[in-house]
Parts: C-alpha cells; structure tokens; sequence
C-alpha cells in the first residue's frame, strides 16, 4: 500500500471495494470507532476530512493493510 494522504471515501474503498462510497466509508468509520486507541491517534493528530500520512500509518497500524 502506498503511504500518502487518502480521503475517506479513497481510504474506506480499498478496505471494503465490493461496496458503495457511501457504505465503504461508513464502515470504515465504524472500525476507527470501536478502536479507541486510534481514534485517539488520529484526534491527537489532527483529522479532519483527508487522512495524512502518518495518520495512514497509525490505521494500517490498528487496522491492518487493506
């Protein structure tokens, strides 16, 4: 996986491809959630709508490669 900003909707698409921006998106939020110690790496960085690098890394980190 290339390390580099992502959108949500970019990011979300490559974990859950088979489904629509919307629903890919809204899953993917759903994991950050229920993992409170990323969703904390991510506030403590600065979120916001675009994914930056190191925020990318604490995912794959949390999360996994998609």
């Amino acid at each position: 996986m290339d390390i580099r900003s992502y959108t949500k909707q970019e990011l979300a698409l490559l974990y859950f491809h088979d489904s629509s921006p919307v629903v890919a998106s809204a899953h993917l939020m759903r994991w950050i959630c229920r993992n409170p110690d990323l969703l904390q790496k991510l506030r403590e960085s600065g979120y916001s709508k675009e994914f930056t690098p190191m925020q990318i890394s604490y995912i794959i980190y949390f999360l996994g490669e998609p």
